[in-house]
């Protein structure tokens, strides 16, 4: 069941309901029992902890060994050259 905001028609205070989507009842203010209509909520901040939640976590063990060859200078023994044909960078 998700929270709605609401907001007093009467005297303007804020707050929060948690109840079924279904739920069509009017909602009443906590404080002076008027009317209160629902507002637009901001969406809650979402945090993801541990791992399985990137791409990098599900790379094969092929391109992890490859990468790790790369980062470690390995990977560009032996003469290889990028695409064109052309060891050098842009502008180089």
């Amino acid at each position: 069941m998700p929270t709605y905001d609401y907001r007093c028609t009467r005297c303007k205070h804020r707050f929060e309901l948690f109840h079924s989507i279904t739920d069509d009842s009017i909602q009443r203010c906590p404080r002076c029992s008027a009317r209160a209509v629902r507002v637009p909520a901001s969406g809650a901040g979402l945090l993801f902890k541990g791992s399985g939640f990137y791409v990098t976590d599900y790379r094969s063990k092929s391109y992890r060994e490859k990468a790790r060859r790369e980062k470690s200078g390995e990977g560009t023994a032996g003469g290889e050259k990028r695409a064109g044909g052309d060891s050098k960078g842009p502008g180089e």
